[in-house]
């Protein structure tokens, strides 16, 4: 539609321009360029009446402007609740991503409502860094007046619970902003709590809002801003498809320390759509051998019934189908302390560290089974919180593989306290589900993670291990675009011979000209040790020379270890090839970041 509208007129856009906007318009469904069309007059129409594309007013009264950084999409997810519920109340709003909004327009706030998540070791989001730091320095305005209401989303199973959230209200508070509602820190089972702030929170902004706008001369309409959103699925995180598992492949040699397996579900009868870069929740069902050991250490009837939420079920069911029980986290062991009266656990509690060490090998599974005491089964469902979905990227191109979607999973499996443990999903998919079997699943959008709109752009992909998982869907969907920009891909792993992730087709990609450079390091296969950053090391040059060519640059896979030491090696090629200070060349960086031209989706 919109391609064809640009064809056909004589256009006030250069070449360049025309390019860019039709590979934007290339990757939007029918649906998401009607948005587009009306989104573009409304917005050409509001520039004409003075507005902004954010709200058109009679008067200046100042939004409720919404702020989120989101690392999975749970925060904008809750934030876009936020946004719904205040124009339900008739109230002007302002939703935007961190990564899109202007830090100098903090001095023109009133009011503000910050959801961000929080990752790794209390990181904020990739969205959230540059807001995050900008409030820590001299340019940060005083923030007098301004009132806030913050909410965080984090994992209490991690030492940094909800950090960035506590972060940003501390320094928008320093530099004089007024909490209006009480910062609310959520654990992964956060829907209920956020509901509560919500309200909360309009309830604490909705005098002053109300009360400016009337003095303003009526109310303000709100308009879109941003980027567009995908057509909304009716399968969710709250309400997922049950899928077909078609396939579920060990990719891995027999003698590999991994064991990775590529897995193909059937997305046939659902309207699921996902982009090169998203994710896919999959919910799993836990070992059943493991959940009757559990019910006999605890002495509690299987048949016996529960509540979960507003569902009432039989306790076995319930811990199969509906509870955590391998990710533990300090709120499990306070319960359980609680409940069964455990001196051991009770002492825990007091000691935050000690807690921490205790969690860090055990599974729920494993505390319950060195402390077994009687209970109640409804105590025991209390105890625990509910079963959250795992995210995957996605290693398939939706225009290549249609109606179905690909992951590449890495099982999770060690030993501890004389047993066998595996993860709670990789556990499930590798060992125990069967081909053709039914699997709950949901599309989780990440626009922190694209490709570039313009197909002529080079791009840059770093994927040891699981992480060639979106790579593989970005070379899908560059082959069926027939993208002419050139694609290098960056790849590691242990050995060559066991652990070579889509060997053929990454060699017939290179084969057939898409794939331009492929450089692989296998640690294991010399004396020295040698990994992908030292790899990008070795192409210093060409590194940098494709970085000035314009480049998108993408990093996929450990957070902790791999993205850190890779972004230590760009730093050094950067300082390599233009004599740059430290400084500059992380400025550089945070330059590409800003241009959408260097993203990560680490774990």
């Amino acid at each position: 539609m919109l391609l064809g509208q640009l064809s056909a007129v004589a256009s006030p856009l250069s070449q360049e321009q025309v390019q860019k906007l039709q590979g934007l318009v290339a990757e939007l469904n029918p649906i998401q360029q009607a948005w587009v069309s009306g989104y573009l007059a409304a917005n050409a129409n509001s520039t004409m009446l003075g507005g902004t594309a954010a709200t058109v007013s009679a008067g200046d009264a100042a939004p409720l402007t919404i702020l989120y950084g989101s690392q999975t999409g749970n925060a904008k997810g809750v934030a876009t609740k936020l946004q719904e519920q205040a124009q339900s109340r008739g109230l002007t709003v302002k939703l935007v991503s961190m990564s899109d909004y202007k830090p100098t327009a903090l001095k023109k706030e009133k009011f503000l409502a910050v959801v961000v998540s929080t990752y790794g070791e209390g990181e904020p989001p990739e969205d959230a860094e540059t807001l995050h730091e900008f409030l820590t320095t001299k340019k940060a305005p005083k923030l007098d007046g301004v009132k806030i209401a913050v909410l965080g989303l984090g994992d209490s199973s991690y030492e940094f619970f909800c950090q960035t959230a506590k972060d940003f209200e501390e320094r928008l508070n320093k530099l004089g902003a007024e909490t209006v509602f009480k910062r609310a820190d959520l654990d992964v089972d956060y829907d209920d709590e956020a509901t509560s702030w919500i309200s909360g929170t309009l309830d604490a902004f909705e005098p002053d809002l109300k009360a400016q706008q009337e003095s303003a001369g009526g109310q303000a309409m709100a308009m879109p801003f941003g980027a567009p959103t995908a057509a909304a699925s009716q399968f969710n995180k709250q309400n997922p498809f049950a899928a077909e598992l078609v396939t579920v492949q060990k990719i891995t040699g027999r003698d590999s320390t991994k064991d990775v397996r590529h897995v193909e579900i059937s997305l046939e009868g659902s309207d699921i759509t996902y982009t090169p870069g998203d994710s896919l929740g999959v919910y799993f069902l836990n070992d059943e051998v493991l959940v009757d050991e559990v019910l006999e250490l605890t002495q509690i009837d299987a048949t016996s019934s529960v509540k979960v939420g507003d569902e009432e079920l039989s306790v076995r069911d319930a811990l199969i189908e509906k509870l955590e029980l391998t990710q533990s986290y300090p709120g499990f062991v306070e319960k359980y302390a609680q409940a069964t009266g455990t001196p051991a656990l009770l002492t825990l509690i007091e000691d935050k560290a000690a807690m921490r060490e205790y969690i860090e090998p055990r599974q729920i599974f494993d505390v319950i089974r060195q402390n077994p005491a009687k209970l109640e089964a409804q105590t025991l469902v209390d105890c625990l919180r509910k079963l959250q979905a795992r995210l995957y990227s996605i290693a398939s191109s939706q225009s290549e593989v249609e109606e179905e979607v690909h992951l590449t999973i890495g099982l999770v499996e060690f030993n501890a306290f004389d047993s066998e443990h595996l993860g709670g999903c990789s556990g499930y998919l590798a060992k125990r589900a069967e081909e053709g079997c039914k699997v709950k699943v949901f599309s989780e959008h990440n626009d922190n993670f694209r490709l570039p709109a313009n197909d002529d752009t080079p791009v840059i992909m770093i994927g040891p291990g699981t992480g060639i998982a979106p790579f593989r869907a970005f070379l899908q969907e560059r082959d069926v675009r027939e993208a002419s920009g050139k694609n290098w891909l960056f790849f590691g792993n242990p050995h060559f011979t066991q652990d070579f992730l889509y060997q053929v087709e990454i060699q017939g990609y290179l084969k057939s000209g898409l794939l331009n450079k492929v450089d692989v390091a296998f640690s294991r296969d010399q004396a020295e040790k040698v990994y992908v950053q030292d790899k990008l090391r070795s192409n210093s040059k060409d590194v940098f020379a494709w970085l000035e060519a314009g480049a998108h640059l993408y990093i996929c896979g450990d957070a902790n270890r791999m993205a850190k030491d890779v972004h230590n090696a760009l730093i050094d090629i950067i300082k390599e090839n233009t004599n740059k200070s430290h400084e500059d060349a992380e400025q550089y960086l945070k330059d590409l970041r800003s241009a959408n031209r260097y993203q990560k989706d680490v774990y």
